[in-house]
């Protein structure tokens, strides 16, 4: 897993003429379960509030200053009410809360109905929802409508709310560097720069001219040389490459995780042709698969919007992503295409270990064979995958999302590049809106069915507009 699991801040809901007893045991419970999930938890002393819960506005306060004496610390919260809880005293807890939150209710047992044992969370859990609506509080809620801790239904929720706070805490402050200006043939790659600064996501531009000037900077026998060549010895296989074309791409290796580090880069996108195919004869492609593998976004073509998608979309689903081409038709399959590109795609995404080749296409305008080596060749194995991409329009951020899957279905042999067969249900229907819609010829992918809380996070608590195809 490249994305750590969230930590969460826990809230207890109490009303006072429901037995308070429970609240104890729910901090027990709840806790207990995240920790198993493997989750961090933060709570609120039980000796802040009656029972270490909140029943009134003034509770409510009380657990406002302990959320912003640990601002940071939490990616999200999870209001829970072991009874049916006070709703003015949660409009006071969360009016400034600034992260996603997930509202549970505990279920009644029928054999526990007395006014002593009941809970009535079903009902609460409504009146909660209520005013925070009235109050413009952004909230999760899943199904089933009340659920206890220690169901595994219970996991499948906190599973769904992990990957929607990862999303929404790498999106809110996220920076991505465009190294070199975009190819001037591909103008289905420009971007809008302040409508993603208005969104939080910055924009730093490096010039190719300042990558080129560092990798002549950088020395073979250096310490960061050897490490990277030792690295990229054991990624994929380099049978047949030449020496000088394996240590011209470790020394832009090299540069690229230096302007990374330098900048706080969280993504790149890179010009990837055709002057470094000109300058150091080779292609980045293989750089691109490597950074992905390790947590880096990394995008190809000075794509900035799919390396945006991307960085979603594996904070989603704790995994890698890749940029891929809408490419090619399967046949007569109307629900199945190919997607390919010349080979960023990540080897843990590969049905075995890539061979680095010659880039088939860009060879020839580059200077001819053994110009434009870097293509890390092979095919996507058989998985789940989630997809989308971002254009953006008039100052929106907007993107569409979808899922399917890889089938691994054979692809021809002579087939150039790093390509598997994408199985989508009414495909034909979905290429027509992402035509209509403007968006661009690329689509960033990760494995997993991770489309529903990504649609939720992008929607709801970050606010950039969502097609789901």
């Amino acid at each position: 897993m490249l994305t750590g699991k969230s930590r969460f801040a826990l809230y207890f809901g109490n009303r006072g003429f429901f037995p308070s007893s429970l609240m104890a045991t729910a901090r027990e419970e709840l806790s207990g379960a995240l920790n198993e999930l493997g989750h961090e938890t933060l709570m609120l002393d039980a000796d802040a509030t009656r029972f270490g819960a909140v029943q009134t506005p003034q509770e409510g306060e009380v657990y406002a200053k302990f959320l912003k004496a640990n601002e940071g610390k939490f990616d999200g919260i999870i209001l829970s009410l072991p009874n049916f809880g006070d709703e003015n005293g949660a409009v006071a807890a969360f009016k400034d809360a600034g992260v996603p939150i997930f509202v549970q209710a505990y279920p009644d047992d029928l054999d526990r109905m007395d006014p002593a044992q009941r809970r009535d969370s079903f009902c609460g859990k409504f009146s909660i929802m209520d005013v925070f609506y009235q109050n413009d509080i952004e909230f999760t809620a899943l199904t089933p409508h009340v659920v206890h801790p220690s169901s595994p239904r219970f996991a499948e929720n906190i599973q769904y709310f992990d990957r929607l706070c990862r999303v929404v805490k790498r999106m809110r402050r996220m920076t991505i560097g465009a190294l070199g200006a975009r190819t001037t043939a591909f103008k289905t790659v420009r971007i809008d720069e302040l409508a993603l600064q208005r969104h939080g996501i910055t924009m730093e531009a490096v010039d190719m001219s300042d990558v080129f000037a560092r990798v002549r900077a950088v020395d073979k026998q250096s310490d960061k040389a050897k490490a990277k060549a030792e690295v990229l010895a054991g990624y994929t296989s380099w049978k047949g490459v030449p020496e000088e074309s394996f240590d011209n791409i470790v020394r832009l290796g090299v540069a690229i995780d230096d302007i990374v580090e330098e900048m706080q880069l969280d993504a790149i996108a890179i010009r990837c042709w055709i002057e470094l195919q000109k300058e150091l004869k080779v292609s980045c492609c293989v750089l691109l698969g490597e950074m992905n593998d390790r947590g880096i976004t990394a995008a190809c073509e000075v794509d900035v919007g799919s390396g945006v998608t991307m960085h979603a979309l594996a904070a989603a689903s704790g995994d890698v992503a890749t940029c891929l081409d809408w490419n090619n038709n399967y046949g007569d399959q109307d629900d199945k295409c190919i997607l390919f590109h010349c080979g960023p795609v990540p080897q843990s995404m590969m049905t075995a270990q890539g061979q680095i080749v010659d880039h088939a296409i860009l060879q020839a305008t580059a200077g001819g064979p053994g110009c434009a080596i870097g293509c890390n060749q092979g095919r996507i194995a058989a998985t789940p995958m989630s997809y989308g991409n971002l254009m953006t329009d008039e100052g929106l951020l907007n993107f569409y999302l979808g899922e399917g899957r890889f089938t691994g279905e054979p692809i021809p042999d002579e087939y150039f590049g790093c390509a598997g067969v994408a199985e989508i249900a009414d495909l034909q229907r979905k290429l027509l809106a992402i035509g209509y819609q403007g968006h661009r010829h690329h689509v960033a992918v990760t494995p997993g069915h991770v489309m529903e809380p990504i649609v939720e996070a992008f929607d709801k608590y970050l606010g950039y507009e969502v097609t789901v195809l």
